[in-house]
């Protein structure tokens, strides 16, 4: 039998967004017959002196602050030379996000804002087993971020169609020409692997703010930056002549079944 992986988690500069995430993963109380929390911020545990960390996780952004006296990087340096391995967990610590520096070490990224529960999962899951974890880039594990949030997209078919919803929080339609959606160009599996088991930003009519890349957080959330009516940014892989004859073909034909509404019948059948 395996023996329990050793996890300290350590925060810096964060909302907490990412801990709470975790801590909502639905299937947690299995993962502590398997794991072994050492610290976590905001779980009761008593001061002891950290030794012998198999898994140190950083949430949160690198600034020039003090903790207790102790200047927060001292006491990151001092963590990561006790760890085994690293991981980044939320794009704060791996890139810089919102509030400072992303963390720099060698480690493993998972970025999000939050990310999902299950990422983290899966990687400590791999490191438990002695299992390589191959990465982009980023290095993001390729197995999570090889997808973009596009793909897996319950509006995929409205994109197609070039039929786009002009109103927020629409049941109908694509998010991406009139309300930012930045799915097509963003890497993550959150249309695949949904959140809470049933949902995704994208489902519930928000668009994909991008947070899992390192340009994250960008300004004007909601909007498409366009030139001449054309989008500045291009889905990932596609020649922007390409999308332009595809959008126009789309565009001069209509779908009867998307252009209408979802549930246009529903008051005729009260």
């Amino acid at each position: 039998m395996l023996s329990k992986l050793k996890i300290y988690w350590l925060d810096l500069v964060t909302c907490y967004g990412c801990s709470h995430s975790f801590l909502n993963h639905p299937e947690f109380s299995s993962f502590l017959d398997e794991f072994e929390i050492l610290y976590h911020p905001i779980l009761p545990f008593s001061d002891f002196e950290a030794e012998n960390i198999d898994v140190l996780i950083i949430e949160g952004a690198v600034n020039n602050l003090k903790r207790k006296g102790i200047d927060i990087n001292e006491l990151l340096q001092n963590l990561i030379e006790k760890s085994k391995k690293i991981v980044a967990f939320g794009t704060c610590s791996c890139f810089g996000g919102i509030f400072g520096k992303g963390v720099e070490c060698n480690k493993i990224n998972i970025p999000g804002c939050p990310p999902h529960p299950e990422w983290l999962m899966y990687v400590l899951n791999m490191m438990k087993k002695g299992k390589d974890i191959k990465v982009d880039e980023y290095l993001r594990p390729v197995e999570i971020f090889s997808y973009t949030t596009h793909m897996g997209c319950i509006r995929n078919e409205y994109f197609e169609w070039k039929i786009d919803a002009e109103d927020f929080g629409s049941k109908e339609g694509c998010l991406f020409y009139y309300q930012g959606c930045q799915g097509p160009f963003t890497h993550s599996s959150c249309n695949k692997t949904l959140w809470n088991e049933v949902n995704s930003k994208p489902r519930a009519g928000t668009p994909c703010f991008g947070c899992t890349e390192p340009t994250f957080p960008k300004e004007n959330l909601f909007k498409t930056e366009t030139f001449m009516g054309i989008p500045a940014n291009i889905p990932l892989g596609v020649s922007k002549r390409a999308y332009l004859t595809i959008s126009g073909i789309a565009k001069s034909l209509k779908n009867e079944r998307l252009s209408s509404k979802l549930f246009r019948n529903c008051d005729e059948n009260k």
